[in-house]
């Protein structure tokens, strides 16, 4: 017999069936609760509400677990690729090497943007915002090419998403080469997808530049770390405006606009310039931390704390590995790195932070690589995007395809002013 939950209201009591999940997860289903008691949840920030049921990605946030399709992330970090993840993410599965070859020929061959939207990006002031820009031109992209719809056939659909991946490295760095003034890389063919993407950005007409192979083997890392974390913001904004079926490129549009905001994707940018701060400031990371623990002062250590994580964010342990590897070079050798791991020690030892369970999450190291990649500050949460375009697409896929999708629709609990009469003109 299946578990259900009752709800007392009254002196009458409703029940409610229980979902269980792959991992044990339970959720109370309460899709009949306002038309059996008349009552409505009232959750802000719906960290109690589950808005769908999910195959794509797991997260046990006190165990400090992440898997994408039940494989670890770890597992996928060390011996996947970019591009092989998002056809895990995708589709499901690995896949067979002759599958693999198809998407990689098929992103491949979708790098290249029109000539009129090149024009459009170059009419872009040359200080606006690459994520403007970014969300501007995914926009566009269902005026240049046919609209992509829940009802569009699968050639169509995978197409277009063929498309999405391949696109948005290029359009992010033909946005960077136009803040820069200088003249637009095209894609080539005969790169990988990481590697094309750094010679787009930094390469000139006249050549001479050979993206360095640790630096492409990060950047695979760090895409693959940013390809799906459940129903986040922007996760969740591809959902609620993909219900309505629009154009796939809206909703990818609405997921872009999100993952823009400081709180979200912008984070690591706030990491970069808190330590950049501290560097500044000559003093030692402790003095920041008695800063972070006085509530008497608006300032706050960035990089530190999760919505879903109790634990160390899986991803922050990866790329701190590969962090060290690569700013512990002569070469590339970067201060920030050691108040870096000085503030993560001291915070890791200290109970104010431990009894709030606030370890490193993503972000903490992620921006010290995008340095020494040599991306500016203001590229970090396009890079984000980046990574995270294939789990927009399969969470859009995963909606259109369950049945009974409805439109996503927040009920409220009014606050306003109760039946007032207009007052004319001329009596107020």
């Amino acid at each position: 017999m299946s578990e259900i939950a009752k709800l007392v209201l009254a002196d009458q009591t409703y029940e409610f069936p229980i979902i269980v999940g792959t991992e044990n997860e339970r959720a109370i289903d309460i899709q009949q609760l306002r038309g059996q008691t008349g009552h409505i949840t009232l959750d802000n920030g719906f960290m109690n509400t589950g808005s769908c049921e999910s195959s794509i990605t797991f997260i046990n946030g006190e165990k400090g677990i992440l898997r994408y399709r039940g494989i670890p992330l770890d597992q996928l970090a060390d011996q996947s690729s970019f591009i092989e993840t998002s056809y895990l993410l995708l589709n499901g599965n690995l896949p067979s090497p002759s599958q693999l070859a198809k998407i990689t020929d098929d992103i491949t061959s979708h790098c290249s943007i029109p000539d009129d939207m090149k024009e459009m990006i170059r009419h872009f002031p040359k200080n606006a915002h690459p994520m403007a820009i970014l969300g501007a031109m995914t926009n566009a992209l269902a005026g240049f090419y046919p609209e992509v719809t829940p009802s569009s056939s699968e050639d169509v659909i995978n197409e277009a998403t063929a498309r999405l991946i391949a696109v948005t490295s290029t359009i992010a760095a033909h946005s960077f080469k136009h803040s820069i003034g200088e003249d637009f890389i095209n894609p080539s063919s005969n790169l990988e997808y990481s590697e094309n993407f750094l010679n787009m950005m930094f390469a000139s007409s006249t050549g001479g530049y050979s993206p360095d192979p640790d630096m492409v083997k990060a950047l695979e890392m760090l895409l693959i770390m940013h390809v799906d974390h459940e129903q986040n913001c922007s996760a969740s904004s591809v959902r609620l405006v993909g219900s309505s079926q629009p154009s796939l490129y809206a909703a990818i549009t609405a997921g872009i606009a999100a993952l823009w905001g400081p709180l979200h994707g912008g984070a690591n940018q706030a990491v970069m310039e808190m330590l950049s701060q501290i560097y500044e400031s000559g003093k030692e990371p402790e003095a920041f931390i008695d800063m972070a623990k006085d509530k008497s002062n608006n300032f706050r250590l960035s990089g530190f704390g999760h919505r879903v994580y109790k634990n160390y964010d899986p991803r922050a342990r990866i790329i701190k590995g590969i962090c060290m590897d690569i700013l512990k070079k002569e070469s590339i050798k970067d201060p920030l790195l050691d108040i870096a791991v000085k503030l993560e020690a001291q915070v890791l030892n200290d109970d104010y932070f431990i009894k709030r369970k606030l370890y490193p999450n993503v972000d903490f190291y992620s921006g010290l690589l995008y340095k020494a990649m040599g991306v500016p500050t203001e590229m970090f949460t396009v890079l984000f995007a980046i990574g995270r375009m294939p789990g927009w697409i399969a969470q859009w896929k995963e909606m259109i395809n369950t049945p009974g999708i409805k439109i996503g629709r927040p009920r409220q609990v009014y606050t306003g002013n109760t039946e007032t009469n207009y007052t004319p003109m001329q009596e107020r």
